[in-house]
């Protein structure tokens, strides 16, 4: 086989993968990882399901390249905005003014996917629940880094109160639509990351 076979070849498998790890990860927040099928992938996607296979080798692949998905749209979306920021509260802020944008652009239709897929593998073995602890356990390592650099008496608590205020905004946002929900979140984590809440 000639390189430039081997290279297409490659960049096929890896447009596949893409197309498939981005639309598993949009269908788990309004379904759940667990409602992923190849079929339903390959429908969706207009991609084959022997490609779907072939790149991926099985179901529970793909939802782990779905979390990967997500933490690579995540860091995107809220991360990299806020990182040229000043450690500590300018960062905190920051953060949360992404996360804010990150909920209104809509960037997942079922809203934050941390948020989405924590519940449903909470209580769960193996290699995809365990990405979605590594995951949601990566967001409150920063959140808590970042409360430490502040100046935060304690960290753990203040990320665990910010994290709280943001899950409920999503959860009362895919419920009842409210968006005033991410204001008041936005509000009450800020008052953590400035010491007054």
């Amino acid at each position: 086989m000639t390189r430039e076979r081997r290279d297409g070849r490659r960049a096929r498998g890896d447009e596949t993968r893409r197309r498939a790890a981005r639309h598993a990860a949009d269908v788990a927040t309004t379904h759940g990882l667990d409602s992923i099928s190849v079929g339903a992938l390959a429908t969706a996607t207009g991609l084959s399901k022997s490609g779907i296979l072939t790149v991926f080798g099985s179901r529970e692949a793909i939802q782990v390249a779905a979390v990967a998905e997500a933490r690579r749209v995540y860091i995107a979306a809220v991360i990299a905005p806020a990182w040229d920021h000043e450690p500590g509260r300018a960062r905190l802020r920051a953060l949360l003014d992404a996360w804010v944008g990150y909920q209104r652009a809509g960037v997942f239709p079922g809203g934050c996917f941390v948020t989405a897929t924590a519940v449903e593998f909470g209580h769960r073995e193996g290699p995809v629940a365990d990405a979605v602890r590594r995951l949601k356990r990566e967001w409150l390592d920063l959140l808590e880094s970042e409360l430490a650099t502040a100046g935060c008496a304690d960290p753990a608590d203040g990320a665990f109160r910010i994290d709280a205020y943001l899950t409920a905004a999503n959860t009362r946002r895919q419920l009842f639509g409210e968006d005033a929900a991410l204001d008041r979140a936005r509000s009450h984590a800020r008052a953590v990351v400035e010491g007054r809440g």
